[in-house]
């Protein structure tokens, strides 16, 4: 992900508006070291969710020819993301793994496509569930596949920093179509590279 802001944001009235949220907070903002603290409050949480003004399907319309006739599962496995919790702005890094099943004689993509498709839709404003979802919709719809997958694994700091309290409390969530969810060898094949612990 770049760290270059989108066109379109207005980083000064997001700044007014973080020091009046900071404000209202009862948190001050006039030292040295804080003066600057709305700017930068702003500016990364329009980092955090620049995939807002993205397409991540994008990353789905290069293909390639396939190296077998018979392709078999292909997955970028342990896929590093940050997406903010949309309830709460709060942060859940996590990791995915992003998985389909070519039809024979199906192009395929390059495996870092695969990254960048959940790492865009992770950098909006997201629930874990929809983000799973949101991943298998693009595969299915973009390539000729018979099968796609999303594992995700994160652990949200709503409920491990706040609310519950729950330290070191993981979410999983899986998002399965078509043979990687009805067979059932090939549901195992996937299920066995949900990402582990961090």
């Amino acid at each position: 992900m770049t760290t270059t802001l989108p066109d379109g944001i207005d980083l000064a009235a997001a700044t007014d508006h973080a020091a009046s949220l900071l404000a209202a907070l009862g948190i001050p903002c006039n030292s040295e070291s804080t003066t600057d603290t709305p700017r930068r409050m702003a500016k990364a949480l329009a980092e955090l969710t620049s995939g807002v003004h993205l397409d991540p399907a994008r990353h789905l319309k290069v293909t390639f020819p396939p190296e077998d006739e018979r392709p078999g599962l292909i997955a970028a496995v342990h896929v590093p993301f940050v997406a903010l919790c949309e309830h709460h702005v709060l942060p859940f890094p996590g990791r995915a793994t992003v998985a389909y099943l070519p039809k024979p004689g199906a192009r395929i993509v390059g495996l870092s496509k695969l990254a960048r498709l959940a790492q865009e839709y992770a950098a909006r404003p997201q629930v874990q569930e929809r983000l799973g979802r949101q991943v298998v919709e693009a595969l299915d719809s973009h390539l000729d596949v018979q099968g796609a997958a999303c594992l995700i694994r994160s652990q949200h700091a709503c409920m491990t920093l706040r609310g519950a309290r729950a330290h070191d409390a993981a979410m999983v969530t899986t998002h399965l179509t078509g043979l990687l969810d009805t067979d059932v060898a090939r549901r195992a094949e996937i299920l066995a590279l949900m990402p582990s612990p961090s």
